[in-house]
């Protein structure tokens, strides 16, 4: 029988088995993987295509599903290399906490990635080859985040990894999906949500800076000072709102009502160059996750109010 991980400086007591698993996904940062669908195929029915409501809700839940994978699957893994510290200033990871073993988790992960897989065979049907290359990239992408003998995580590249599959490719997927050929809008509305997403990394990284340098972790916040994290921080907020009248000269300017979430990015900026310590730092990743999902919200209406 597989035994537990010791218990770290976490609450004694074991929650029950449905808190334990909403903990472990990660509920909180779930949305970067919503908001490029929706932009995408947004950005299809602004440029004529038909819509097609079972391919959106399938990608919906494939997106977030091997997002969940790669949460699962980073969970376990960090357990099993002791990087999950007692010291760390991050929200606990349930299989350190020793509430669930290694195996459970990597199982967990493995179910997600499984049924990813399984509604990619209807998104391929839909969608043919491009969205089986997609599919297959991203499902490779999410395992190696974590595991294998290069992890992404362990790398200065995993902002970059995150700005391509949750901006660049999952909006010209779910732009492919509705049965429109991605062009130049596509690439810049998959920067506008992806360089958020990455954000929330930067955010993660910085937190655990010390920590991650300690265990061998070169991450791009682990190389940067505090001072070049909060820059990079700052460019990714800010930049996608200088896209938004390029989208607008392409031929959409509904895209300038992303204008309205710049004030909120503005604040996430000046909170993470204001956070004193890296436990500061936690409230900021969600409120980062948020900021990128309204400023996908109201791309997203900006498309949709072309059709008026």
């Amino acid at each position: 029988m597989t035994k537990l991980p010791p218990p770290l400086a976490y609450p004694v007591t074991r929650p029950k088995a449905w808190r334990i698993a909403w903990l472990a996904i990660r509920p909180r940062t779930l949305s970067v993987s919503v908001a490029p669908v929706l932009v995408g195929s947004s950005l299809a029915w602004a440029e004529g295509s038909n819509v097609h409501w079972l391919a959106l809700f399938a990608a919906l839940c494939c997106a977030t599903l091997i997002q969940i994978a790669t949460n699962l699957h980073n969970d376990a893994v960090d357990c099993e290399k002791g990087n999950d510290l007692p010291d760390r200033p991050g929200p606990l990871r349930v299989t350190a906490a020793g509430w669930v073993t290694p195996g459970t988790v990597r199982r967990a992960a493995l179910g997600s990635f499984a049924a990813a897989f399984l509604l990619g065979i209807y998104l391929a049907a839909v969608g043919g080859w491009p969205i089986v290359g997609i599919g297959l990239a991203s499902l490779l992408a999410g395992w190696s985040y974590s595991g294998g003998p290069r992890p992404i995580s362990y790398s200065p590249f995993g902002e970059l990894f995150v700005l391509f599959f949750f901006g660049v490719l999952a909006v010209g997927g779910s732009v492919w999906l509705q049965g429109h050929a991605p062009d130049a809008s596509t690439l810049l509305a998959g920067l506008v949500c992806g360089l958020p997403a990455a954000a929330v990394l930067v955010v993660n990284n910085t937190r655990d800076r010390i920590a991650d340098l300690r265990v061998g972790r070169r991450t791009l916040a682990a190389l940067l000072s505090r001072a070049g994290a909060t820059r990079a921080y700052a460019l990714m907020m800010l930049l996608p709102f200088a896209l938004l009248p390029l989208l607008a000269w392409f031929g959409h300017g509904g895209a300038l009502l992303g204008l309205l979430a710049l004030p909120n990015a503005l604040a996430k900026v000046r909170a993470f160059a204001a956070a004193s310590s890296a436990p500061a730092l936690n409230p900021l990743l969600p409120a980062t996750a948020r900021c990128g999902l309204i400023l996908a919200v109201l791309l997203t209406a900006g498309f949709l109010l072309e059709l008026a």
